[in-house]
């Protein structure tokens, strides 16, 4: 198991109640450390997950799975929060749009979280695997074919490649028209970068594309998602789509940087598959690091500490993945034994797909470009510093650049970037251009369904 040396003493706490700080430079380059240091203090401890936000981090793998399991104590709607009940969290905290409630599976509970639930995974359970292999080896072959062609040999995979490939995975199996389909992956882009006004431009486009389902049904989730017997408002069905979104695309985007960085390192054994890979990423470098907040229902125990009711318990993923508890352990426990994708009611229903188009995104990485090779050693790459997420800041690669046909040329050459425009006034040219004035430049999704046609 994957473990960085311990540091000496508590890291740097907040001036206010001395907490350690799970965000900042120090916590996003060495997080193994801060968590070692938290173990110290039992199962659970007081950390600042952003600047004035308290909660208790559950770092135990035993203790995670307590509270994933129970849902009588421990429930998600966020409502209950009582720091922000009582005007303790900042109004502009970076935490309000991760923790704050939203009306999807995610934050309910009881019998609304079941019907909510239940939509996603029958919906999900219609998504056919070798088909969704086929979606995933397009989006690789595309992407691929932007960056490894009419280059000196060169890419940063996380940009090109990892980032983009689960938007336009995503963006298909919704059933996304061309138009609708970049303003999806803008909005939804824009929302993990900060940019102003994203979110608003991901819910009007998910909007118009409910409203295009409901006049022209598809085989596709969303029309699933709006045809199922627990008959879901339109608004519903948004949430739904956000969260599938949300919590999909980015983390498997971190999935797949960094097992490519793994199996491209020098310390990777070449005859291991990329499954392996996988899981080792899943277990030690958890994509989604920090989250799922609980709140007690009633006053509890953890480990000699007590957790107030309606307090915050976040789960540290990647604390119990690497519980050094768990090594006398770890080989008689399942490959899948894991909480990257959570346990419990509210365990990622996603999470075989995510599993699938991980796999076959790295698998076709390595087929496509044989001879690719990381310019960086693993232990030198750098890390997002957020406490939500563990992905690669950046992931140089070098490769033998490819041939293509003359008649291929147009359609594989990279396309200049786009000067930078906010994603809300983008939205609102594309929705409402003047007769007569010229259309805005096709964006990715309208770009690559144009190159599976050969246009």
């Amino acid at each position: 198991m994957h473990q960085r040396p311990g540091i000496q003493g508590p890291p740097p706490g907040c001036p206010a109640h001395g907490n350690t700080q799970l965000y900042g430079p120090q916590f996003g380059s060495d997080p193994d450390a801060v968590y070692a240091y938290l173990r110290t203090l039992g199962p659970s401890a007081p950390v600042d997950i952003a600047p004035g936000v308290e909660v208790e981090l559950v770092t135990s793998y035993d203790a995670a799975l307590y509270i994933l399991q129970n849902p009588a104590s421990f429930v998600r709607d966020s409502r209950r929060w009582n720091a922000l009940n009582e005007g303790r969290v900042p109004e502009d905290s970076p935490a309000l749009p991760m923790l704050g409630y939203r009306p999807n599976a995610l934050f309910s509970d009881g019998a609304a979280h079941a019907r909510l639930r239940q939509a996603v995974t029958d919906s999900l359970a219609t998504v056919n695997e070798l088909q969704l292999v086929r979606q995933t080896q397009a989006s690789a072959d595309y992407l691929i074919s932007r960056f490894s062609t009419e280059r000196l040999g060169q890419a940063e995979l996380m940009a090109e490649y990892a980032q983009p490939l689960p938007l336009l995975v995503f963006s298909d199996l919704f059933g996304c028209p061309p138009e609708i389909g970049d303003r999806v992956i803008t909005g939804i882009s824009g929302i993990f970068s900060g940019t102003p006004g994203a979110d608003q431009v991901l819910a009007e486009a998910l909007g118009e594309l409910i409203a295009r389902k409901r006049r022209q049904p598809g085989e596709d989730l969303t029309t699933r998602l709006m045809q199922h017997s627990a008959q879901l408002t339109d608004e519903e069905v948004l949430h739904q789509l956000v969260t599938l979104l949300s919590g999909g695309t980015t983390p498997l985007s971190a999935v797949i940087g960094t097992t490519s960085a793994l199996m491209l390192g020098e310390d990777w054994q070449a005859d291991l598959p990329v499954e392996d890979a996988v899981n080792q990423v899943l277990w030690n470098y958890a994509p989604i690091a920090n989250y799922a907040a609980h709140y007690a229902t009633h006053d509890v125990e953890l480990g000699g500490r007590v957790v107030k009711a309606n307090d915050p318990v976040v789960i540290s993923f990647a604390a119990a993945n690497t519980d050094p508890r768990l090594a006398e352990h770890r080989e008689q426990l399942s490959a899948k034994a894991h909480l990257a994708f959570g346990a419990g009611p509210h365990a990622c229903p996603a999470k075989d797909p995510a599993f699938v188009i991980a796999v076959t995104a790295v698998e076709s990485l390595l087929n496509r470009l044989p001879d690719i090779e990381v310019r960086a050693p693993f232990k030198d790459l750098s890390w997002v510093p957020a406490p939500w997420s563990r992905s690669l800041v950046a992931l140089p690669v070098r490769f033998t650049p490819r041939t293509v046909a003359p008649a291929q040329a147009q359609q594989t050459e990279p396309q200049p970037a786009a000067p930078a425009v906010p994603v809300a006034a983008a939205s609102r040219s594309m929705a409402h251009s003047a007769p007569g004035a010229s259309k805005p430049k096709p964006g990715l999704f309208s770009r690559f369904l144009a190159w599976t046609r050969g246009e």
